[in-house]
């Protein structure tokens, strides 16, 4: 058998064999797994909506700017019997340690915090990711941010920070009232 010569022609046919290759596999695998995980991500999102407002039977879903930004928040309105139970919001705050956090906040037809939902977060393992624990979104739940001071207590708020992990507990509050600001521009508990 004869050696292949090692010339400029011969290495780049066989790089661009290889990366030619390469670059298929991955759009193979991109396309078999793209519907499953588009699937599991909005199976989360109805989870989340059922676990963040009261039992429904009528759920209205609208694209809302948010206050002074052009950037969309989902808005899930829950009704039983015509009757609105509360609504869903689905926000994020940018300002995470390692970036976006994506939450739904469920709220009460007056306004208050029923339930909130992690649906996406890439904080810190043991210290950020303290955000999904039932401690630190329960001192959320039934208060108004109309009257409850949306910002950790080292900015003069009310909500205690997770220890070590204050740049996580603002962007949660940031999310939290960003999806409170949009309730009340749709016209939530006026």
């Amino acid at each position: 058998m004869s050696k292949t010569e090692s010339t400029f022609k011969n290495m780049f046919l066989c790089l661009f064999l290889i990366s030619a290759f390469a670059s298929l596999a991955l759009a193979g695998v991109y396309i078999i797994t793209l519907e499953p995980i588009t699937s599991a991500q909005k199976a989360k999102k109805e989870r989340a909506i059922k676990e963040v407002i009261p039992e429904f039977d009528t759920l209205l879903i609208d694209t809302v700017k948010t206050a002074g930004s052009d950037i969309d928040l989902v808005v899930n309105m829950g009704y039983k019997d015509t009757v609105l139970v509360g609504a869903a919001i689905e926000t994020f705050s940018t300002k995470g340690y390692n970036g976006l956090v994506q939450i739904m906040v469920g709220f009460l037809p007056d306004g208050t915090i029923n339930k909130i939902e992690i649906l996406q977060q890439k904080e810190t393992p043991g210290l950020g990711t303290k955000m999904a624990t039932p401690e630190f979104k329960g001192q959320f739940y039934g208060k108004s941010p109309s009257s409850f001071k949306m910002n950790v207590k080292k900015d003069g708020g009310e909500v205690d920070a997770i220890t070590a992990a204050t740049i996580s507990s603002r962007a949660f509050c940031d999310a939290v009232q960003r999806a409170y600001n949009t309730y009340q521009n749709q016209g939530g508990s006026k």
